[in-house]
């Protein structure tokens, strides 16, 4: 199958598409999760920590776009590159969803957003020159692993935060399809030691975005 012809335009729309993911207000055009409930009384620590927790889903998020935007560029089968571009509309209002809960805490994004973002388009170009089917099978085994992730911020955010609940539930539920809609699509198991390997870079990011 013939690769993707990449034009100067076509460079410039994704330089733009990186600049807008980066520094620019992401849109949404879904309801934001948890929009009607009520503020929950949380203490100072309380919110400090939940803001980091969103920061570090929101950086999540500005890989996932770098991510998606990477394996697109090299993706052979335009089905397949439809399915990442409506995968990435979602991460877009993921984005949304945790800025907009970064703000109402009182928090901020992290300050390494252009790294994360870089790094994760490297690797999404690195996974496509593998082939589409292994191109899937790394963005199926990211989105388990974001799932987890989390999970293990639902189990961690304060019982009464209803509103950052609402958002992560709503987020794990989205990355579930992703994952189901990479397997349907022909992804490829990758081995043992790739996914520990992603599993490692992982924690690093979301240990460094906590605090940056």
């Amino acid at each position: 199958m013939a690769g993707v012809a990449v034009t100067a335009d076509h460079l410039i729309a994704e330089f733009d598409k990186a600049l807008r993911t980066i520094f620019a207000a992401a849109p949404t055009t879904r309801d934001v999760p948890g929009k009607d409930h009520a503020e929950s009384p949380l203490s100072a620590g309380e919110r400090s920590h939940v803001a980091a927790l969103m920061r570090v889903n929101h950086a999540g998020e500005i890989c996932a776009q770098a991510l998606y935007q990477g394996q697109a560029l090299i993706c052979r089968d335009t089905g397949i590159r439809r399915a990442l571009a409506r995968a990435a509309h979602e991460e877009t209002e993921h984005l949304a969803w945790t800025e907009r809960r970064i703000r109402e805490l009182g928090g901020r994004k992290s300050l390494l957003n252009p790294l994360w973002y870089l790094g994760a388009l490297s690797m999404g170009i690195a996974a496509g020159k593998f082939g589409d089917r292994w191109n899937l099978g790394f963005l199926a085994e990211t989105e388990r692993q974001v799932e987890a992730h989390l999970d293990r911020h639902l189990a961690d955010l304060p019982a009464q935060d209803a509103k950052s609940r609402a958002i992560v539930r709503r987020m794990k539920d989205d990355e579930t399809a992703h994952a189901a809609t990479a397997v349907r699509l022909g992804a490829r198991e990758l081995p043992v030691a790739a996914k520990a390997a992603m599993r490692l870079a992982s924690r690093a990011m979301t240990r460094t975005a906590y605090y940056l």
